[in-house]
C-alpha cells in the first residue's frame, strides 16, 4: 500500500472514507460532508457503524467510531470496511482524516486498513485486493501530515501479516527448517542476524530436553537465534531477551491428543509473534538490544519419539521427568530460557507460548495469562497491551505449586498430573530454568493467538504479541 497526502478532495473522482465521532441519535443537526447531509435518524457516527452515499460518481463511506476511540476498536472497523466491501476499493480511494484525531489513532486506522488484505485462501486463485496492487495509492486528506504515524502502520502491519501467514500456513509447509530459513532471510532484508543450530549443533551444546521433542518427526528440528541492535546504537542500551515457541505441529506424541488436533499447527504462534516482533523492532530501529531463541521443533508420532516415564538432561544439567508427552512446549521454552540467559544475559526476559488450555479455562478468548516475578515488568506488559488491545492478566507464582513440578526420580517433572491450575504449574516449569533472574516474565497466548472471528469463516491467527513485544520494547 502507498500513500500520499492531498489537502483537499478537490477534482477527486473514487472511493471517500469519512470517519464520524459519534453524535446522538436524537441530534437535530445533519452531518454534512462535501454538500452531503445525512440524517441522525439513518446514521450518527456510531461504532462499528457505517453508512453509503453517493454524489456525482464519488462514493462516500461513512465510518462510525463512536463516543471513545480506542485503538483496537479503530483498528478492527477500518479492516472490516476494507475487507468486507471490497468493491467500493477498486478505484481511487481518499481517506479523509479528522483533526480531531491523535497520532495513535491515524495508526491504528492505517493499520486496520492495511490488515484487510489478508485472505486464508493462500492456496486459491483469488483477486488480489484492490491495496495489493502496484498502481494503488491511498490519498490521505488532511490538514496534518501524519507522516510517521502512517509509516509506522504500515510496518506494524506487514510484520503482522507475516505473522498470519506463518501461522495459517499448513504443517507441511512450515516446518521447522521453513521457520530457521523465513528468520535468515527476514534477518538478512531488515537488519537482525541470525543463527541456526541444526540437530547435530544442539547434541553438541547438549540441548537435551528441546531435542527430545522432536524426536519423533522426520523433519529435523532447528534452535533459531536472533540478535538486533539498531543502526546508531547508544551506549548503555537495555536489553532485552525474547523466547518464542515453536511446535510447528503437535500430536501429542506418544499421549497424543483425542480433540482438537486439527489446530495445532497453530502451536508455532507464540515463535511466530516473536518472528513478526524481530522483523518489527528492526524497521523501527527501535534503541534496544534483543537477543531471541526460538526453538522449533514438530511434536510427531513415531518408533522414535519420546516415551512417558523417560527422564531426560535439559540444557541446564537438571534432569527432567516426563509425565506426558503433551506438556512438550515447556521443554522447548525451558532449553530456550536457559540458553538464553546464560550465553546473552538480557536485562529483561519474556517467553511466549500458546501453552496451556488452562488459560482458556481461566480467560475464555479475552486475554492471555501473564507470570512473572517482577511488578514493573508486569505493569510495562499490561500497559503496553491495554494500549493496543492485546491484554493480558497476571496469576500467581507461589511457593504453594512448587510441589506440583516436584519429582521423585529427576530435578523436575513436566506436568503434575492434576487436572487444575495447569497454566500456573506449566509457569512454575519454566521459573525453574530462568535461573532466578531477576526481570522474567511468561505469556500463555493460547487463548488469543487463534481462533474465531468477523474476519474468517473458520479458525485462524490473530498475530497476538507481534505489536505487544514491540510496544513493550519501546517503552523500556
Amino acid at each position: 500500500m502507498k500513500t500520499k497526502h492531498t489537502a483537499s478532495l478537490k477534482d477527486f473522482s473514487g472511493t471517500v472514507l469519512v470517519p464520524v465521532f459519534e453524535t446522538t441519535a436524537q441530534n437535530l443537526i445533519p452531518i454534512q460532508f462535501e454538500g452531503l447531509e445525512i440524517s441522525s435518524k439513518v446514521f450518527f457516527g456510531k461504532k462499528d457503524t457505517y453508512y453509503l452515499a453517493e454524489k456525482n460518481g464519488t462514493t462516500y463511506v461513512f465510518i462510525g467510531l463512536g463516543k471513545e476511540t480506542e485503538y483496537k476498536s479503530l483498528k478492527n472497523s477500518f479492516r472490516r470496511i476494507a475487507s468486507k466491501e471490497k468493491d467500493f476499493f477498486a478505484k481511487t480511494i481518499a481517506l479523509v482524516l479528522p483533526k480531531e484525531l491523535v497520532d495513535h489513532q491515524v495508526e491504528a486506522l492505517i493499520l486496520g486498513l492495511f490488515l484487510a488484505t489478508y485472505s486464508l485462501g493462500h492456496y486459491k486463485k483469488e483477486k488480489t485486493h484492490p491495496f495489493l496492487k502496484s498502481d494503488f495509492v491511498l490519498e490521505i486528506v488532511s490538514s496534518n501530515q501524519y507522516t510517521a504515524s502512517i509509516e509506522k502502520a504500515l510496518k506494524i502491519a506487514r510484520a503482522q501479516l507475516e505473522t498470519l501467514r506463518l501461522v495459517d500456513l499448513p504443517p507441511n509447509k512450515i516446518t521447522p527448517k521453513y521457520l530457521a530459513e523465513w528468520a535468515t532471510a527476514t534477518g538478512n532484508k531488515y537488519g537482525f542476524s541470525t543463527t541456526v543450530l541444526g540437530k547435530e549443533a544442539c547434541e553438541i551444546e547438549q540441548l537435551g530436553a528441546f531435542l527430545a521433542v522432536g524426536k519423533g518427526s522426520q523433519n529435523e528440528p532447528q534452535f533459531v537465534i536472533m540478535t538486533y541492535a539498531p543502526k546508531t546504537a547508544a551506549p548503555n542500551l537495555q536489553h532485552l531477551g525474547l523466547v518464542g515457541k515453536g511446535v510447528t505441529f503437535d500430536t501429542g506424541g506418544l499421549n497424543i491428543k483425542t480433540a482438537g488436533m486439527l489446530d495445532m499447527k497453530s502451536d508455532m504462534a507464540g515463535a511466530a509473534a516473536v518472528f513478526g516482533a524481530m522483523q518489527l523492532i528492526a524497521d523501527l530501529q527501535v534503541p534496544i538490544r534483543v537477543t531471541a531463541v526460538v526453538p522449533c521443533a514438530e511434536n510427531a508420532v513415531s518408533s522414535t519419539s519420546f516415551l512417558p516415564s523417560d527422564v531426560i538432561k535439559s540444557y541446564s544439567g537438571n534432569s527432567i521427568e516426563i509425565i506426558d508427552t503433551d506438556a512438550e512446549g515447556r521443554l522447548l521454552l525451558a532449553d530456550g530460557l536457559s540458553y538464553l540467559i546464560k550465553n546473552f544475559h538480557p536485562d529483561y526476559v519474556v517467553d511466549i507460548a500458546t501453552l496451556t488450555g488452562s488459560s482458556i479455562g481461566t480467560f475464555g478468548h479475552e486475554c492471555a495469562a501473564l507470570f512473572t516475578n517482577n511488578s514493573l515488568v508486569s505493569a510495562s506488559l499490561q500497559q503496553a497491551g491495554d494500549s493496543i488491545g492485546e491484554r493480558m492478566w497476571p496469576l500467581p507464582l507461589w511457593e504453594a505449586y512448587d510441589t506440583d513440578i516436584t519429582s521423585e526420580i529427576a530435578d523436575v517433572r513436566n506436568y503434575s498430573g492434576k487436572p487444575m491450575a495447569g497454566a500456573i504449574t506449566a509457569a512454575k516449569f519454566l521459573e525453574y530454568f530462568t535461573q532466578k533472574h531477576p526481570a522474567w516474565a511468561h505469556l500463555d497466548i493460547a487463548g488469543v493467538a487463534y481462533g474465531n472471528d468477523e474476519f474468517a469463516k473458520s479458525k485462524h491467527a490473530t498475530a497476538y504479541g507481534v505489536h505487544l513485544l514491540t510496544k513493550f520494547a519501546e517503552n523500556l
